[in-house]
This record gives structure tokens, sequence and C-alpha cells, in this order.
């Protein structure tokens, strides 16, 4: 039994693949917890989508994939903030004029590239494909987000709940969202490396939908969903190393049966309690 699961990680590429997704899976988890709660499910597919103009111009330029990524998602997060502040027009509005023009561009973009094949990786995740440089990459951005939310999560949690009361006792709620947005766009551009855009917004979105059926409270809901992100990662890879499946796939399948069982839970409670 023990060497059945110590198999997989005797593979260095399996130890960098397991650390990319622990990191990206914990990021996810906790900054997923504030779209759940601010009802932006939408924005993480929106922004995976709309990194593919970065991806096209940076790969026709000869540039760093990953950095191309980065500068398109923050220009969409910056784009979503700008059009939707002081309520002009509402934020999922927003995202998705942003999102279609500019996956439309990065579609446009894309009929001038001969060949996908260097772009697939992207578009549809290599976890095992992760090297040390970019396990260190991943590391800094996790870390910065993390620490963000550590330092802002009174000012996060109150402009969530109630954005007015947050913009009567003085904080600007509206600078809150847009480094809400920033957050975001970076932590998304990470996961993208790890599960490709297709499946990003599962895992930002799964594992904290999961927790909030179980917990009302945000410190326990995010310590729910990121215990729920790391231990989908650890069953995806060994579903990925013993039944030779995409890894990226299963591990979002698994923090989708996680969110089943959550559901599951929370309709026998909501019994009892009617009983």
């Amino acid at each position: 039994m023990i060497d059945w699961l110590l198999e997989p990680f005797r593979f260095s590429f399996m130890q960098t693949g397991l650390a990319a997704a622990v990191l990206v899976g914990i990021t996810c988890a906790v900054l997923g917890a504030y779209v759940v709660l601010r009802r932006m499910a939408f924005i993480g597919d929106a922004l995976a989508h709309t990194v593919l103009p970065g991806l096209v111009v940076a790969y026709l330029g000869g540039w760093s994939l990953f950095g191309g990524a980065i500068v398109a998602g923050l220009l969409t997060a910056l784009g979503i903030g700008w059009v939707s502040r002081r309520g002009l027009v509402r934020e999922d509005t927003a995202i998705g004029v942003l999102f279609t023009a500019m996956f439309a561009l990065g579609i446009l973009l894309m009929s001038r590239v001969n060949s996908f094949r260097d772009l697939s990786h992207i578009l549809f995740g290599n976890i095992l494909g992760v090297r040390p440089s970019d396990l260190w990459l991943i590391g800094a951005i996790a870390a910065g987000v993390l620490l963000t939310l550590f330092l802002l999560h009174k000012e996060l949690e109150l402009t969530s709940y109630d954005p007015t009361y947050a913009e009567v006792i003085g904080l600007k709620a509206d600078r809150l969202r847009f480094l809400l947005l920033i957050l975001l766009a970076l932590t998304v551009v990470t996961c993208i490396q790890v599960v490709g855009v297709i499946l990003t917004s599962a895992l930002l979105v799964t594992p904290a939908a999961a927790a909030a059926l179980l917990t009302n409270r945000l410190p326990q809901m995010m310590v729910l969903a990121a215990l729920i992100a790391v231990a989908s990662a650890l069953v995806g890879l060994y579903a990925s190393y013993y039944a030779d499946v995409a890894s990226g796939a299963a591990i979002v399948l698994t923090c989708t049966a996680c969110f089943g069982f959550a559901w599951a839970i929370h309709a026998v409670r909501t019994r009892r309690t009617l009983a």
C-alpha cells in the first residue's frame, strides 16, 4: 500500500506538478471565496479566455507566453473595473463585453499562426510539464496574492457583504474592487499554466462553492475550500498516473465530486432543520 502511494512521486515531474497544483489550488480556493461571495463566478472563465490575445502576441513576437498572458489578464481586469465603475454599467455586463471582445481579438490573431501546437499547453493545461523555474514564479504570485488577502481581509470582507456601509465608514470600495480584479487576473494566469484556459474557472469557483455549502463563516470557508483544492489535486494526480488520464481534467472532476458531496450534506442538514 505504501509503495502504491509513493510510486507516482518518485518522479521529479510528479513532485513539481503536485507542488504547482497545491500552490494554485490554495490560492484559487482562498480568492474563490470572495468570488463566490460577490457572485462573480463568471469572471474566472472570462479572464481565462481574455488572455488569448496576449498569448498570441507573445508567441508571434517570440516573447514569454506567461508574460503575455499576465499583461492581457491585467488589462482586462482593469478594463472591467473601469467600465463598471460607479454602477454606470453592471459588472457582469462589462465582463461579457470585454470577454467577447478580447476572445474575438485572440481568435483573429490566431488566424496568423500556422500551428496551434505551441499554444495547446496553455489552452488545455500541462501540470506535469511545469518546470522548477515555473514553480518559483507560481509560488511568488501565490505568496503575493495570499499576503495581500491576509492584510486586507477585513476590508475585502466588509465590501463584499455591504459595500454601501463600507463607503459610509470611509472605505474605498471601488479601489478594493480594482485590487480584487487584479489579484484575480494574476491568479487566473497562474492557474492557466496548470489546468489550462478551459478548466481554470472550475478550480477558482468549485472548491469555494463546495465550502460555502458547509459553512457561512468566511475564514472557515477559505480553509475548507483550500483543503478541498489540495485533496482534489492529490487525487487527480493519482488518477492521472494510474488511469492514464488528463491530470488537469482529473483534478477538476475531483473538485466537482467534492461539490456534489457537500451539496448532499447540505441537503440532509436542510431536511433535518425543516423537520
